[in-house]
């Protein structure tokens, strides 16, 4: 959200009234508003001492135009304000647009700190929140529709498996999400510090410390990072949030369920996270990912969670003071340090001295001895597995309850449990994921006798690669294999051949999940899976684990191949088919949603797309990806990540009620003929625009897509070829990313308009939006992503690829989609429904279309015919650099990128 007065008090008349006519019907609370004030004014300050008022004055005026602008549609303010972003030097350029990204990252910390400063009053006013927004009273809600039995048996099996990735989305660096970290431990503390008192100067002159250095710091990563660099980034949301939220989650949701009696006897709330990794491990067009990357991955994550474990079972080993006359060890406990005493005298004689009459100290601080022990390798104190770990720390715990220390029994050594039960010895369960073709063409040198290539002989490694990880951490810690672009049950079989190939008998365990992305893929699912499960492998995992199978669906790329409505429609049907076909075979089916970051690829917020799936799709286990700005903004901030994790709990408990899922298949049914008009015509719709002559170097001229490729924002290749000739050697990142760029969010909103007028009936339409969950959601969604569209940015760059007919059905498209969408939700405008996204939407615009007009200007130099022959000149180097620049603020100020 952007600030009253933000990088500094307006000096004239006319940016007061300008300013605050903006401003006035915005809502700010006021805390927030305060936040931001002060924020933005450091910022100034710091543009002053480093640039001088003229930089500050040049970022000021055209922070003025683009409010003018954007408030006055029919006035030249915007023509005003692209001549002043064309007035800057080049060199200026960079400073402004590195100004406004700079300010954008203040404003979205301010924001993030006003969503946790409400999270806590929430929390401290029971009922406040809705019934579906919590486990607790999704919970009770079940209860009355199933049961006690019945809800507390899915209360049991309830899953939440989000998977972590290294998609490259993520624009900020990760030393920018650093100096971001510091700066809101800055404003809490300024929060909690007496006005005008020296703690808030303190504060205060620590945060324009901080925010001199985010200015400082160079925004552009100088080269891509390693897989390895990755995955280190994704182990800081661990160390600084997950590993000791996670526990927070389930005693909050044990607390809202028993009351008193939470923390005195034992849980009901069971460890339902689970954590899964792709950092590492996904190789599906990334070269750099490789075993030896794999095994080092697995040991990165070992080591943070061993560390992590024996942290806290120091830390509350030493809190547990109970002499052994109040509390007696039970004879297990006692067993426990007898063992060890004889093993290692030495050791148990220090422990011993530092707890006298202690038991259940000493035992305690012994787990964490040989946690430490199992890290370095020691074999003598090892734990052999986690399973070992947690058996003695339930001895402790019977232990504790036996002797009436239940409150010890069930609070710090029930936090210790279910740390171990969610993270076990790997922290996350690292996944593989390969291209079914190179599989193919694995299994095909190997099998016609000749020598293997250096690509053959890497696939083989990372099954050994898997085996090792097995037999050092666990099942858990590796063997979901997922198998990109499954087109044949053959594809699957594959693995398990390669498998025997690498191994021979001692091939390591493996779940091989099927991954189907395109369209024909989704409708051929049912029937590659019914051939799968007859195969030995298959048959023979299914008997060992009770009867389940995972199964990937791809949001992305279905996307890209027949449009988001189509797309959306035959992932619905899909599941609907997969689910059925399961449930009549008896199978547990978890479905595993590869959704992106952005609406283009299937993202959103998530509790409301699980409560609008198919009727036993969930059933009470939901598994999705998570990458890039998704990780940070979902799981960076400890309140915000226990709230996050207990909304998606609550829908994939809430799911599989009766009620819910009455109305989803009842409405499916109710309104097929609708969903049969709107996939027909918006593929129809869709087609009509990229299988057009020329698409594909069009939509390369007229969006920054060539460019994003330069950006350093990950170890993958932006594409799968080395051509934009044809779409399909593209990713969906940079296809949703370049869209969003240029302001026109073209993949997630596109054949909309054309779907929903074919249908016609505006009645019918509204009331299927109020009763149809997966329409709602779909609208919803795509008004979020027109809400962030700005049409005469759009033009500008429209007009860069001189294809007017081209230009013309995307324009078309968006004013007939945009009609029909507010139409359905009802009001004036975009998001009048959703008041709080709208506000934060709208008071971001107007300074996302300063950066957009720094970045078409840079674009256009880039593009113009006469600097044809200049490519690798001076003068482009410093074009692309301003582009690059202002497509990191652009992302920071859409909080999207791919």
């Amino acid at each position: 959200m952007i600030p009253e007065h933000s990088f500094s008090e307006p000096t004239n008349t006319e940016a007061i009234r300008v300013i605050g006519r903006f401003e006035a019907g915005q809502g700010i609370p006021d805390a927030m508003r305060s936040d931001v004030r002060m924020l933005g004014g450091l910022l100034g300050q710091v543009l002053r001492e480093a640039g001088g008022d003229d930089l500050f004055d040049d970022v000021e005026r055209l922070r003025l135009a683009t409010i003018q602008a954007y408030e006055d549609s029919t006035s030249d303010a915007f023509v005003r304000a692209a001549a002043i972003a064309e007035s800057f030097t080049i060199a200026r350029a960079d400073e402004v647009a590195r100004a406004f990204t700079c300010y954008f990252h203040l404003v979205n910390l301010a924001e993030e700190h006003q969503r946790v400063r409400v999270l806590r009053e929430r929390a401290g006013q029971p009922g406040r929140e809705d019934a579906a927004d919590t486990v607790a009273t999704a919970y009770a809600r079940l209860r009355t529709e199933v049961g006690d039995d019945e809800a507390r048996r899915r209360l049991d099996g309830l899953r939440f498996h989000p998977v972590f990735t290294a998609h490259p989305t993520e624009a900020r660096r990760r030393a920018v999400s650093s100096s971001i970290r510091r700066l809101s431990e800055l404003l809490t503390q300024h929060d909690a510090a007496s006005v005008g008192g020296a703690e808030e100067h303190r504060a205060r002159r620590r945060m324009l410390e901080e925010i001199d250095t985010l200015w400082r710091t160079a925004p552009l990563r100088s080269q891509k990072p390693s897989p390895t660099d990755e995955v280190r980034t994704v182990m800081g949301v661990f160390d600084e949030t997950l590993f000791t939220t996670v526990p927070h989650v389930y005693r909050r949701i044990d607390d809202a369920l028993r009351g008193e009696d939470s923390g005195a006897t034992a849980p009901v709330v069971p460890a339902f996270v689970r954590i899964g990794s792709w950092v590492g491990g996904d190789r599906d067009g990334n070269p750099f990912v490789t075993a030896s990357v794999t095994r080092e991955a697995s040991q990165i994550a070992s080591d943070h969670v061993l560390r992590g474990l024996e942290r806290a079972l120091d830390r509350i080993g030493r809190t547990l003071t109970l002499d052994a006359e109040s509390t007696p060890p039970s004879a297990e406990v006692a067993a426990l340090w007898g063992a060890f005493a004889a093993a290692d005298p030495q050791a148990a004689t220090e422990l011993a001295t530092r707890s006298p009459d202690e038991p259940h100290r000493r035992v305690l601080l012994l787990l964490a001895h040989r946690v430490a022990a199992t890290r370095r390798g020691d074999s003598a104190q090892r734990y052999g597995q986690p399973e070992e770990l947690l058996a003695d720390l339930r001895a402790v715990q019977t232990s504790l309850a036996a002797s009436g220390a239940r409150r010890h029994a069930f609070g710090g050594v029930q936090h210790l449990i279910w740390q171990v039960e969610t993270y076990g010895f790997h922290l996350t369960e690292l996944e593989v994921r390969q291209h079914s073709q190179v599989h193919a063409k694995a299994l095909a040198e190997l099998e016609s006798g000749e020598a293997i290539s250096a690509q053959t002989e890497e696939v083989l490694e990372v099954f050994r690669a898997i085996a090792e990880i097995q037999r050092d951490r666990g099942l858990r810690a590796a063997g979901r294999y997922v198998v990109s672009f499954t087109q044949a049950a053959s594809d699957l079989a594959n693995v398990h051949k390669l498998a025997r190939h690498a191994l021979g008998d001692d091939a390591p365990v493996l779940d091989v999940v099927p991954l189907f992305e395109t369209f024909a893929d989704l409708q051929a699912a049912p029937g590659i899976l019914a051939e799968a499960v007859t195969f030995p492998e298959f048959r023979a995992r299914m008997a060992a684990t009770g009867n389940r199978l995972e199964v990937m669906l791809g949001y992305s790329d279905s996307s890209k191949d027949v449009g988001p409505v189509a797309a959306n429609l035959a992932l619905y049907e899909a599941q609907e088919r997969i689910a059925q076909w399961a449930q009549d075979a008896e199978i547990e089916l978890t479905l595993f949603h590869g959704r992106g970051g952005a609406l283009g690829r299937g993202g959103g917020p998530a509790n409301s797309a699980i409560l609008a799936q198919p009727p036993h799709s969930v059933d009470g286990r939901f598994k999705l990806t998570e990458q890039g700005e998704t990780i940070f903004a979902r799981y960076g901030e400890p309140a915000i990540a226990m709230r996050h994790i207990d909304q998606v709990a609550a829908a994939t408990l809430l799911a599989s009620s009766p009620t819910v899922e009455k109305r989803t298949s009842g409405a499916a049914a109710r309104y097929a003929e609708v969903a049969s008009v709107m996939d027909r015509s918006s593929r129809e719709r869709f087609f009509s625009l990229v299988k057009a002559e020329g698409f594909a170097p069009w939509f390369a001229t007229v969006t920054p897509l060539e460019e994003i490729g330069l950006l350093a924002l990950g170890s993958r290749p932006a594409r799968r070829g080395l051509s934009v000739e044809s779409l399909e050697d593209l990713r969906a990142i940079p296809w949703v990313f370049a869209w969003t760029q240029a302001r026109i969010n073209l993949a997630g909103w596109f054949g909309l308009g054309t779907a929903l007028d074919a249908v016609g009936d505006e009645a019918l339409l509204i009331e299927a939006y109020r009763e149809w969950p997966l329409l709602h959601t779909m609208i919803d969604n795509v008004a979020m992503s027109l809400a962030k569209t700005d049409e005469r940015i759009a033009r500008e760059y429209l007009a860069l690829g001189d294809r007017d007919d081209l230009a013309a059905l995307v324009l078309d498209e968006l004013a007939l989609t945009r009609q029909w969408v507010i139409r359905l939700t009802g009001g004036d405008g975009l998001l009048e429904n959703k008041p709080v996204l709208q506000r934060a939407v709208q008071l971001r615009s107007p300074y996302v279309d300063a950066l957009s007009l720094l970045q078409l200007r840079a674009l256009r130099a880039l593009r113009a015919p006469s600097d044809a022959e200049a490519t690798g000149s001076g003068a482009d180097a410093e074009q692309q650099r301003l582009l690059l620049l202002s497509v990191s603020g652009v992302a920071a100020g859409l909080q999207n990128t791919g």
